[in-house]
C-alpha cells in the first residue's frame, strides 16, 4: 500500500429487495490497496460493488471514492473509477482495437493517445494476434479480457472487478492478474469479488468476508488466522468456517 487515504469509504450502506442485500456496510479501503471482497453466493458482493460503480442507487448510505461523493457528483466518482462485470458487454461488430478506440473517445482522450494506450493494454492480456479480428467471434476469456482493457484505458485511479477471472484460462488469467498487479504497483486501487479463494489468498493485501450484506471478518491473512485462532489454515478452511458460524448465529 502507498497510502492510507481512502480509496473508497462506505458508510452505513444499505440496499433492501425483499430482504436486506446490504446492511448499514462500514468499508474503507486504502489507496494502492489490492482488496478481496469474498461471501457465498447472495451475501451482497455485487449488489455492494454496483452501487460504488453507480449503477444501482442505495437506500442509505454514503459512498466516497477518493474523496470525492460518488452519490452527489456520479460523474466525477466515474471518471477515476472502472468497472468490470463477470459478463463482458461489448460491441461486437467492432475490433478489440475500434472498441478500445471508441471507448477512449467518449472519455475525451486524444485519439493519438489512446491509439498506443490502447494496443499496449491489449498486448498485456495476450490479445496481439487478434487486434483486427472482430469480437463477434471471440470466445468468453476473449471478450472479458477486451471489456477489461476498455475499462483501463482511461488510467481509472480505482478498479472494480466483479469475478474477472471467469471463464478465463490459465494462461488469460495470468495475463489478467500480471496487469492488475502492476497497475497497484503504480498506486491504483483494486478490488475484487472471487470465488477462486487461492487467487485471494496469493493477490491481497487484505481480504474482507462479507455474509448477509454485512461484513464479518477483515483483514490480512494472517490477520485473519489470528483472529480466528487457525494460525496454520488455509483460506479456504477459515473461509468456510466464518460464513458457516454465521449462518449458525443468523
Amino acid at each position: 500500500m502507498t497510502s492510507q487515504l481512502s480509496a473508497l469509504a462506505l458508510r452505513g450502506l444499505t440496499k433492501r429487495f425483499d430482504r436486506p442485500a446490504v446492511d448499514a456496510l462500514d468499508l474503507t479501503i486504502h489507496v494502492g490497496e489490492f482488496y478481496a471482497l469474498l461471501g457465498p453466493n447472495g451475501a451482497g458482493k455485487t449488489t455492494t460493488l454496483r452501487m460504488v460503480a453507480g449503477l444501482l442507487r442505495p437506500d442509505a448510505g454514503s459512498v466516497s471514492i477518493l474523496g470525492v461523493d460518488a452519490l452527489a457528483d456520479p460523474v466525477a466518482a466515474k471518471q477515476i473509477m472502472a468497472w468490470v462485470s463477470d459478463e463482458p458487454m461489448i460491441y461486437d461488430k467492432l475490433t478489440p482495437l475500434e472498441y478500445l478506440e471508441f471507448v477512449a473517445g467518449l472519455w475525451g482522450i486524444d485519439p493519438r493517445t489512446s491509439e498506443k494506450s490502447a494496443r499496449n493494454l491489449l498486448i498485456s492480456l495476450g490479445l496481439e494476434p487478434h487486434l483486427n479480428e472482430r469480437c463477434e467471434g471471440f470466445s468468453k476469456g476473449m471478450r472479458q479480457k477486451v471489456a477489461l482493457a476498455g475499462a483501463l484505458v482511461h488510467d481509472p485511479r480505482l478498479i472494480i472487478l466483479d469475478e474477472p477471472l471467469t471463464g478465463l484460462d490459465a494462461l488469460s488469467a495470468r495475463h489478467v492478474k500480471g496487469l492488475l498487479q502492476e497497475r497497484v504497483r503504480t498506486g491504483c486501487t483494486v478490488i475484487m469479488t472471487t470465488h477462486i479463494l487461492e487467487v485471494a489468498e496469493r493477490m491481497a493485501d487484505r481480504i474482507g468476508v462479507i455474509a448477509s450484506g454485512r461484513l464479518i471478518a477483515e483483514g490480512t491473512l494472517n490477520e485473519l488466522r489470528e483472529q480466528n485462532g487457525r494460525n496454520d489454515t488455509t483460506l479456504e478452511d477459515m473461509f468456510i468456517a466464518l460464513v458457516d458460524t454465521e449462518a449458525a448465529a443468523a
